[in-house]
């Protein structure tokens, strides 16, 4: 029941887009949503409402697209069945024969490549090999395949993995992992899965690193590639362990092998990186004058370099500045970020070029490191100068308030309510309305002039009194005052609305 509900979620993971829909719908389900929605929500249906009917639709949908793999569940060996290998002998004939030993009992017939070498890992450090790089060979045409080998743990071995320290929850410092890779005998290999992988240690099946869903619109999510940890299923003792693992044959070769390591997490990196791996202060200045050394034939002086002191992996300010040595720009990143995220999904990609960047390559520098002392945290760039020296670049922000502080001059206050004072007449002195003078007369408009009419002495204009009111309050007396300075004053101007410009309030 458990290898065909393997096998079943194999072929789930194989499915295109239109043979998920297909599976969903026949289902009752819901087939809309992104790939990567549709394989997840077809792998919780086989796993949660697995049955004869559910399976035959499967098969029905991988024979479809592969009809050379047509009949391959009949066809398959039934789980308790032996290995079609060569029977396992510690007789000397089959040693000459090519048969090789690994702790003491004799290797199934896969062809072993020395050749192979695959790439060191920073988080883990190879102790000891217990199955040297071998091929994962296929046994017929089927398009699923089953590869077993075997070994054996040595007493010491074993108790280097009972008395080991727990990092986390989960995790031991000492671990028997699981790689595989491309068999190519040219370069150095990195881990690469093959397709519909499973792996399973003494009849246990052990988890296999699942996919990363991907940010950017039509992109197939990418199954990150490392190590695969096998130690909890292992006899930690005499007993030999038994590792299959099934997968997907499309033509390309593969190669495995099983190592004891020593696990380390992204502090003891850079504990490492801190003890072993600091450029002095002085030869990052003479890296900087090289770079702004005048080239008589270049038409273009270089006068400084800016560099930012804002992590471009974070946005914040930089607490460790790292760099690649291979690269050539100046812009360092933050150290402890850039070991910590490589740790939960390892690129080793330099944030500021994309070039590799590689641990052993990684450098603190101890200029930078100076200088993030010795400035303040709202400093967020400095520039280079020709002489190894440095300066800070402030903030736009604050180059103007400053530029508004020292540049401000002093003006002295005016009085706009005293008569010129400021070159003019104030907006409603008492000869600068309707040619009346004297207090008594603004009163008889509704005007009060002097201290007494508003705070400062100004003046306040009541603009709701109209021409009636002002007949009704003056009387006669007023219009003959007003005739006999007639001659004296100007017309007032009147806009378009008919009433006096001159009518303010001013305070």
């Amino acid at each position: 029941m458990a290898a065909e509900l393997v096998e079943a979620m194999n072929m789930v993971k194989s499915f295109r887009v239109s043979d998920l829909q297909t599976l969903l719908a026949s289902m009752g389900r819901s087939k809309s949503g992104l790939k990567q929605d549709l394989v997840g929500r077809a792998l919780r249906l086989v796993q949660t409402e697995y049955s004869p009917e559910l399976l035959k639709n499967v098969r029905q949908l991988y024979e479809s697209r592969f009809p050379k793999a047509s009949g391959w569940l009949p066809a398959r060996r039934p789980d308790g069945l032996p290995v079609p290998y060569t029977s396992l002998s510690s007789s000397t004939t089959t040693t000459s024969q090519g048969t090789d030993y690994l702790n003491g009992i004799s290797k199934p017939l896969l062809a072993p490549r020395a050749e192979v070498k695959l790439t060191p890992l920073p988080f883990y450090q190879t102790l000891e090999t217990l199955l040297p790089p071998t091929d994962l060979i296929s046994h017929n045409n089927e398009k699923l395949q089953d590869s077993q080998c075997i070994f054996e743990l040595t007493p010491n071995q074993a108790d280097q993995l009972r008395n080991a320290s727990e990092l986390r929850p989960g995790m031991r410092s000492i671990q028997v992992v699981l790689r595989i890779c491309y068999s190519d005998a040219v370069g150095i290999q990195e881990d690469q899965y093959p397709p519909n992988i499973a792996v399973k240690v003494n009849q246990s099946y052990c988890h296999v690193p699942g996919y990363y869903p991907s940010n950017k619109p039509g992109v197939e999510p990418r199954r990150p590639c490392r190590p695969i940890n096998i130690t909890p299923w292992l006899h930690l003792s005499s007993v030999a362990n038994r590792v299959t693992i099934t997968w997907g044959n499309f033509g390309k070769r593969y190669s495995v092998a099983v190592y004891l390591v020593r696990v380390f997490t992204a502090a003891d990196l850079f504990n490492q990186l801190k003890l072993c791996s600091v450029e002095n202060p002085e030869r990052c200045r003479e890296r900087i004058q090289d770079k702004l050394r005048f080239d008589p034939e270049s038409e273009i002086a270089t006068t400084g370099l800016r560099v930012s002191l804002i992590c471009p992996l974070v946005k914040m300010r930089l607490g460790v500045p790292c760099r690649v040595l291979t690269c050539a720009h100046l812009q360092c990143f933050d150290a402890v970020f850039f070991l910590q995220m490589n740790e939960k999904k390892p690129t080793w990609t330099c944030p500021v070029c994309d070039k590799p960047a590689p641990f052993e390559l990684l450098t603190i520098d101890g200029l930078l490191s100076e200088i993030l002392k010795e400035t303040s945290e709202d400093i967020e760039e400095i520039e280079y100068l020709t002489d190894g020296s440095w300066r800070p670049i402030k903030d736009e922000k604050e180059r103007e308030r400053e530029r508004e502080r020292s540049n401000t001059p002093e003006y002295p206050v005016v009085d706009i309510c005293i008569p010129e004072a400021n070159g003019h007449s104030p907006a409603h002195s008492s000869t600068s309305l309707t040619g009346r003078s004297g207090s008594s007369s603004l009163g008889a408009t509704g005007v009060a002039a002097g201290p007494t009419g508003a705070p400062g002495g100004g003046a306040v204009v009541d603009l709701t009194l109209d021409s009636s009111s002002e007949e009704e309050g003056g009387g006669a007396e007023g219009d003959s005052e007003d005739t006999e300075d007639s001659a004296d004053s100007p017309t007032p101007k009147r806009g378009r609305y008919n009433f006096d410009k001159d009518l303010v309030t001013a305070y």
